[in-house]
């Protein structure tokens, strides 16, 4: 089904509207439901970041679309010490009101339209696919660009790069990345890269536990030291429980960023000065992002080896806030099934063909609740 009136654009239901009557079913529980479906953090804002938005609320005056002078410095440290790139610009970074918005819009805001192919995962989060429908482009799903056929190629203007993925979790290495990034800039075409889970790696993208950080596309050793055709998008709604604050930022191609900011001056998408001073305080700060993934690896440790004995193949996973699964069967049976526990988890169907017969399950409940899903997981 789509909607569609008198006015506005035909577009597809919102999927997670069908999920309605898994929902009911596992309301019904008597120790009620267990939500594990969306991913939306249920910890609080750390005091750091509420204190410093409270600071900044007397701000009678209109904020800059290109963000504070400070706020953009403190990106580009956060990038120098905690993602490979030294010596990023604070020229070429905004910020964004999340970073949902920047991926919906981005296509109309680089001016592509009718004949112009977007390139996203083949399992992936869609809204890269509604970014392309807004600005009338095409949107094709494809892991590599070599799968594409001569004539979809040679209309490539965009590819979205997702790593670590939603929904799979996973991890694209240096080599991987710099495959496609020169691939598409052979094409001219531009590579956007949601990275908003890159802190969240485990196991061997884990470096508290030896292993090596998730590599940004800005990294030197993808991007052979030029940010040219590169843009990487990055939300702080992980890794400091700001989905609240809708607090994030696209940072790379200087010759880009000039026409971004300007467009957005005219639309006037505008991060709030209080948004933008929590920002700059979070990202100096990366005590409360080791103590929330902490969280989310504990609850990681309990929920895997259960959903394991309940009958799913974990694939992926190696980072982010989700494990995807397969017990084999139709994605909506395994859905019935875990909501007849009381529990509600995210149906693969809604990353595209490629998550036919996956379910998603969020880390992001309480203590309580993946106590609770643990419980009710055991044969």
């Amino acid at each position: 089904m789509s909607l569609q009136g008198a006015f506005g654009l035909s577009l597809p239901d919102y999927p997670w509207d069908a999920m309605a009557p898994y929902v009911q079913e596992a309301q019904r529980h008597p120790d009620g439901e267990v939500n594990l479906s969306i991913g939306t953090p249920v910890d609080p804002t750390p005091d750091l970041i509420q204190q410093a938005l409270r600071g900044a609320s007397d701000a009678p005056g209109y904020p800059t679309t290109h963000g504070t002078t400070q706020l953009r410095e403190a990106v580009s440290s956060w990038f120098r010490r905690r993602r490979n790139v030294p010596n990023l610009d604070p020229a070429a970074i905004m910020p964004t009101v999340g970073s949902k918005e920047l991926v919906a819009w981005l296509p109309t805001l680089l001016g592509l339209g009718e004949g112009d192919v977007v390139v996203r995962p083949t399992a992936a989060y869609p809204t890269y696919d509604m970014g392309a429908h807004f600005a009338g482009a095409t949107p094709v799903a494809a892991d590599s660009l070599a799968e594409l056929d001569p004539d979809t190629r040679s209309r490539v203007r965009l590819v979205w790069l997702n790593s670590p993925s939603n929904p799979t979790g996973k991890v694209l290495g240096v080599n991987e990345l710099k495959s496609i990034v020169d691939d598409a800039r052979g094409l001219g075409a531009m590579v956007a890269s949601d990275e908003c889970y890159a802190e969240l790696g485990w196991g061997s993208w884990d470096p508290s536990s030896g292993g090596e950080p998730v590599p940004s596309v800005l990294d030197e050793r993808v991007s052979g030291g030029s940010t040219d055709l590169l843009l990487a998008v990055y939300s702080l709604s992980k890794q400091s429980n700001l989905a609240g604050y809708r607090a994030a930022f696209v940072a790379g191609d200087a010759t880009v960023m000039p026409n971004l900011i300007n467009s957005r001056k005219h639309a006037g998408m505008i991060v709030p000065y209080p948004v933008q001073e929590a920002m700059r305080v979070a990202l100096g700060d990366d005590s409360h992002v080791a103590a929330q993934k902490d969280l989310y690896r504990a609850r990681r440790e309990q929920l895997l080896p259960s959903l394991e004995a309940f009958g799913l193949k974990i694939s992926h996973s190696e980072a982010g806030l989700y494990l995807w699964g397969t017990a084999g069967e139709d994605t909506w049976l395994t859905v019935k099934r875990f909501a007849e526990l009381g529990i509600i988890v995210g149906p693969g169907t809604f990353y595209g063909e490629a998550g036919n017969g996956f379910i998603r399950v969020a880390l992001t409940g309480s203590d309580q609740r993946i106590d609770a899903a643990v419980r009710r997981l055991q044969p």
